[in-house]
Order: C-alpha cells, then structure tokens, then sequence
C-alpha cells in the first residue's frame, strides 16, 4: 500500500516536517511492507516555507523585529524572484518564550513581518507570497504598515510586486468571527482585551481603507493573522489558499494521483479545520481521487458526522492514546508515534475484515 504523510504543524509543539517522520515512523513498524512517502505541508501558518523548501529555493535568514521587544532570526525563502514569508516566523506564538498572556496578546505586533517584506524586496523579489497563520499579535498589520513607513509609503514600495495572502482562514478583521473575536482568546486576550483589540482595529481599518482607497475590512481573510491580512489587501495584495500554494509547489495532485490511503493532522482537529483549512482542504483532494484519508490530531473535537463529507474515515486524537493533554504535549513526537503504530494495527485488522 503506498501511504502519503501529509501533516500540517501541531501548533507549537510538533512541526509538520517532525509530525510527518513522526507518523512515518509509527506506521511503518506496524506495516513494514507499505510505501510510506512524507510530504509535510501546510496552510501558511508554522511550516510554510520549510514546506515550501522541500522543492528548491534559498533558504535565507533575516534578524528583525520579534512580537514584543526582543529581535529574533526568520526564516525565508527566495526562488528565482518569488519570495515567500511565513509571518510566524515574525510574530509566531512560539516566540513569545511562554504561554500568552492578557499583556503579550495586548503589546505583541507584526512588524518583523514588514521587516521581512523589506528583506524580499532588496533581495530584488517581484512577486512576495507571505503565509499567515499561528501569530501571537492582533494589530490589524499595523506594525508591517510602520516598517515599510506607512500605507502610501507601503503600497509605492510594493507597487508593480505581485503581493499574495495566502491563508486557509475565511475570518473578517472585525465582529463576532473577526480576528479579536474568534482568535484573540487563543492568543491570551479576556473579555476586556478582546474589547480593546476590536476597537483598535475597527479604527486602524478606517486608516487602511483611506489609504487603500477602499474598505478592505469585511474581506474573507482580512483577519488571518491577528489582521495582517487587511493589511495585505490595502497594500495591493490578493489572497490565495495557503494549502493550495503548497499543494501546487509540492506537485501534490501527482502524489495523491498513485495514493491509496493520506495520512494527515494537526494540533487540533475542531470547528475551525472545517473552515477550509488544510486538513479538510487535503482530504477533499484526496477523495477526489477516490483516496481515503486519516487524521491523527494532538486533540480531536469532531464526530464521524462532521468530517465524513470531506473523505475522511477516521480521526484519533494523540491526548486520548497519551492520557492527558499534558503528556501528549510533554512528548509530543514520541505519543504521535505511538498512536500512528496503533492506527496502523487498527487499519489493518479492518482492511481484513
């Protein structure tokens, strides 16, 4: 049987490079005799240029501006002159050096992320493809607007650069399901802080809108990022599914083409996965080739009802064969391994049945 690893990143515990041989390893002791092929991906959040690298390109490294006060070294990739940034390398959670807090989901910025851009462009990059996903910060982009000196100043910086979103996240900057509403809890924010963060953007977005020319705020994709994604689009930019940016740069359809089973996960396989994100995204390629998929995910919140319809015939969850979420995460790679050598005997006992 040829099976196709195909993760997303588990949060910041496992990237999707380490969940692939994680779950490679774990298969393959249970089905020695299966053709086991890793192809991390991702959907712009944690991973997309490490994703992206595995098909040529330089790997470039860049010291800016991290999500608080302290600098920090970022990853980029250039190929010929595409540039492509991945924002949480810039302003990512696992930089804030802890748990986020009230004061980090408050004070945490993007401009790294303008810093990189600035990278791209001496680097002479005519088209710039920025990943967005997994950030700490819920400033609408403002600090990427100050690090290019400004919406005009950005957009005559940009102008005649072909400026890409990529981003599996539908959500607008702001209201119920905007980037303070829906993401802010995730990045340490209350009640109150969600208040003052949806105002700040509610403002900043009319900035945006003057200096764009247009309203760009109720965009799908606009609050990927914390925002960074209405930032994008009043500098001229366009959106992109991030998993499909990977997909094609990685020759996926070929994989998938000769596949007879996808094994694929994330951190947590919820409400939001259903959102076009690159799980549900995957599994529905797959079974357009008439391919089965799995999900092996850090936490599983679906029933077979919820996901069903995207090809998917089973998810297991690393917290439930860990016993706790704080074990599961203490040994991440270790626990996935293990519950992919289960799955695996699982699979096998009912491929015969």
């Amino acid at each position: 049987m040829r099976v196709i690893v195909a993760p997303d990143s588990f949060g910041d515990t496992l990237t999707a490079t380490a969940a692939a041989h994680a779950i490679s390893d774990g298969w393959g002791r249970a089905r020695s005799g299966d053709e086991i092929i890793c192809a991390p991906q991702s959907d712009g959040g944690p991973g997309f240029v490490d994703a992206l690298a595995v098909s040529g390109g330089e790997i470039r490294n860049a010291h800016v501006s991290g999500p608080l006060t302290t600098p920090v070294d970022a990853r980029w990739l250039l190929d010929s002159d595409t540039a492509y940034i991945e924002s949480a390398q810039a302003c990512g959670l696992a930089l804030l050096g802890g748990p986020p807090t009230r004061e980090s989901a408050l004070t945490a910025h993007s401009r790294g992320v303008g810093d990189l851009i600035v990278e791209a462009l001496d680097a002479g990059a005519t088209k710039i493809v920025i990943g967005l996903g997994g950030s700490c910060c819920t400033d609408g982009g403002r600090g990427l607007v100050d690090a290019l000196g400004g919406v005009q100043s950005a957009r005559a910086a940009l102008r005649g650069v072909e400026l890409v979103a990529a981003t599996d996240v539908e959500n607008p900057l702001l209201g119920e399901i905007g980037a303070a509403g829906v993401f802010g809890p995730q990045k340490g924010a209350d009640g109150s802080a969600v208040e003052i963060l949806e105002q700040r953007n509610r403002e900043w977005a009319s900035t945006l809108g003057s200096g764009a020319g247009r309203s760009v705020a109720e965009l799908p994709g606009a609050g990927a990022a914390g925002g960074i994604g209405a930032a994008l689009f009043a500098l001229g930019g366009d959106r992109r599914s991030g998993a499909e940016v990977v997909a094609e740069r990685t020759r996926q359809a070929e994989l998938l083409e000769s596949a007879d089973l996808v094994i694929t996960g994330e951190g947590k396989f919820d409400s939001q996965s259903l959102r076009g994100k690159l799980v549900t995204s995957l599994a529905a390629a797959s079974a357009s080739y008439g391919v089965p998929t799995l999900v092996l995910a850090g936490q599983v919140e679906l029933s077979a009802s919820d996901y069903e319809r995207f090809g998917i015939v089973g998810a297991e969850s690393v917290t439930d064969f860990a016993g706790s979420i704080e074990d599961a995460m203490r040994d991440a790679s270790i626990h996935l391994r293990g519950l992919a050598e289960e799955t695996a005997r699982e699979w096998s006992i009912w491929r015969r049945g």
